[in-house]
């Protein structure tokens, strides 16, 4: 039998929810607010790493921290509404609970902000944790125990195996299967909708080590 309670991790952006839409408006709003072009088109292609990185493309340094505060501080109004859950997502956090184990969210995003995506869409996972990037998820993946991280980018991927945990990815994000599986992902699948059978399978193969 399976020596350890499930706990599943996932991504937020691109992996659960579709945040294109209200990323861009967020973005617009931020450029018509400072006066600074920002291709918005562009920067939701690049969704992943933190916020701070895609400023640093538009504002100078001495700015950045400025720029990222206010981004946030207007994400609620512009980002929350038009943002979608993508397919499988509910039924991807309800297959880990519907089977006694912890769903747990681990994103690069402003935790506040997360937070209000989850709740706009109706997912209720077990913990949301904020402010970690690539690496830096393992340490609320090890605190929680999470024997899987789901993501979509090649950061995923590293911070499920600084975790020791196994890399879920889905290519619904900036990253193709191509890229992920050179990364190291352990399983690709194409979305969500194929997690509820992965997860079943992996559980009962988990039962018999």
């Amino acid at each position: 039998m399976a020596s350890h309670p499930l706990t599943v991790g996932f991504d937020l952006d691109m992996t659960l929810i579709d945040s294109r839409p209200g990323i861009h408006a967020a973005y617009r709003a931020l450029c018509a607010e400072t006066g600074v072009w920002i291709d918005a088109d562009q920067a939701v292609t690049r969704l992943g790493p933190p916020l701070e990185q895609e400023l640093a493309l538009w504002f100078p340094a001495d700015r950045i921290q400025e720029m990222a505060d206010r981004y946030r501080e207007i994400y609620p109004t512009y980002a929350i509404e038009p943002t979608l859950a993508l397919p499988g997502a509910r039924e991807a956090v309800a297959a880990v609970q519907d089977l006694g184990g912890r769903a747990i969210v681990v994103t690069a995003k402003h935790e506040p902000n997360a937070k209000l995506h989850l709740a706009h869409l109706g997912m209720a996972p077990d913990e949301v944790i904020g402010w970690l990037w690539a690496e830096a998820k393992a340490e609320a993946l090890r605190e929680h125990g999470a024997s899987v991280y789901v993501g979509d980018h090649i950061g995923d991927v590293r911070g499920a195996h600084t975790a020791g945990a196994l890399s879920l990815a889905v290519p619904t994000g900036p990253c193709d299967a191509a890229e992920l599986r050179e990364a190291g992902a352990d399983v690709i699948i194409d979305d969500l909708t194929a997690f509820p059978a992965w997860l079943r399978a992996y559980r009962e193969s988990d039962n018999q080590n």
